[in-house]
């Protein structure tokens, strides 16, 4: 369970569903369609993203055994408690397991999109973790890319879902637009809480990076140029939440609504606080805590969608 990372599997599933329940049905109901996916068509794509990312945390502690006996001894478990050809096997059968999951939903759906997802997603985790992760930028830049593709998936097999049944009035409404829009907003927050999130575990990790030699941005660029590079994109982050808080929300914004108070108690301050712990991290341990805390902010960014749902 420790290999695979139980407890973010279980945080990709409850995203689906989230994304789903509490984002894409309330924009369906909006436009009097309800509901479109049965729940074999949530369910199969759901269970094929967390088989897939299942597979790649394998394989990635599998090319990394080297690297975690620096970074994280305690926490090795390939070659300490399961053997290297094991954990292969392992991979491989997840990863494929996801793959045919994830064929079966699209072949239903009929999106090759969904298809082809399903084929380069588990080839670019193996890549990611082969080489890729140990180039500047491209390796967190690829994790983030991929965890902001899982609430666009949502989004990608209701508009196949839609067009199977609406095809002839889906071009003179704007729902497949709304349905992009609103779950493409919690996408690219996805992808820059993760970024953030993966250059601070760089961090944390740098002493067997430069062992090594990967080149990782604290690497590269060392830790203070680091840092500015992600009050940077923390910073960004926020304006862009500021942004859409005030332009697009579809209800009023008032100083003193719950969404207000959400937005700024519980992603920003959680966002800057770990602006703070990185600051003043100078051991593994403190990167490892301001590292979890972004992760923290992610979920908190992820509940704000029951915010949404009730128009507050």
């Amino acid at each position: 369970m420790r290999l695979v990372r139980w407890s973010n599997l279980l945080f990709l599933a409850a995203l689906v569903w989230l994304m789903e329940k509490w984002v894409a049905v309330p924009v369906l109901d909006a436009a009097a369609f309800g509901e479109q996916l049965p729940w074999y068509t949530l369910t199969l794509p759901m269970l094929a993203t967390v088989l897939v990312a299942a597979g790649g945390y394998v394989i990635n502690d599998y090319f990394d055994v080297k690297i975690d006996r620096i970074n994280r001894p305690d926490e090795l478990v390939v070659t300490r408690t399961v053997p290297k050809q094991t954990a292969m096997t392992l991979s491989l059968s997840l990863s494929g397991a996801g793959i045919v999951c994830g064929l079966v939903a699209a072949a239903v759906l009929r999106s090759i999109a969904m298809g082809m997802l399903f084929i380069l997603v588990p080839g670019l985790l193996w890549f990611y973790s082969s080489s890729y992760k140990r180039l500047f930028l491209v390796g967190n830049l690829i994790v983030s890319l991929l965890a902001g593709l899982t609430p666009l998936l949502v989004a990608m097999a209701n508009v196949a879902q839609l067009e199977l049944r609406y095809a002839q009035l889906l071009p003179y409404t704007t729902l497949t637009h709304d349905l992009y829009a609103w779950l493409g907003g919690f996408a690219l927050f996805a992808f820059l809480l993760t970024w953030i999130r993966e250059i601070v575990k760089d961090m944390q990790d740098q002493t067997g990076d430069r062992e090594y030699e990967c080149h990782s941005m604290p690497v590269v660029w060392g830790e203070k140029k680091t840092k500015v590079f992600v009050t940077a994109l923390a910073l960004l982050t926020i304006a862009v939440i500021g942004h859409l808080w005030y332009h697009v929300l579809p209800f009023p914004v008032s100083w003193m609504s719950l969404s207000t108070r959400y937005i700024f108690f519980g992603i920003v301050v959680p966002l800057l606080c770990s602006l703070w712990l990185l600051w003043a991290a100078k051991i593994p341990s403190d990167y490892k805590a301001c590292q979890q805390l972004v992760k923290f902010t992610m979920l908190l960014g992820m509940l704000y969608s029951f915010c949404i749902v009730r128009g507050l």
